[in-house]
């Protein structure tokens, strides 16, 4: 019977240090899920930061074109509003005269289309 015991006791022990071996293996797994999560996180925020960087250059140099092109329609409006006005001003004096030679200065005249009724 003491064999028996001591054969029972001995199982006791070793699954106890199965149950023990199972307890440490279960934590460790615990304990390599947790890093490569923190690791997995860490490479995402690098990429995130090194792609938020590209989108910043990629819309300062989108942005900074649009400014020079901003600025040199701007400049060109302004020039052509400038012509315009000059045209304007040198012009509108003749074409006054041409306007109002035009409206008073009736010349009549029968119209090749009539025809005598005599």
């Amino acid at each position: 019977m003491t064999s028996q015991s001591q054969g029972i006791q001995q199982l006791l022990q070793a699954e106890k240090r199965a149950k023990d071996k199972l307890e440490e293996a279960k934590k460790r797994k615990g304990k390599r899920l947790r890093q490569a999560k923190e690791e997995a996180i860490a490479e995402i925020d690098h990429y995130r930061l090194q792609r938020e960087k590209e989108f910043r250059n990629k819309q300062t140099n989108v942005m900074g074109s649009h400014g020079n092109l901003s600025a040199k329609i701007e400049e060109q409006t302004t020039e052509t509003i400038r012509n315009i006005t000059s045209s304007y001003h040198k012009n509108m004096e003749s074409m006054m005269k041409n306007i109002l030679s035009t409206i008073c200065d009736i010349n009549p005249e029968v119209h090749p289309n009539f025809r005598n009724a005599v």
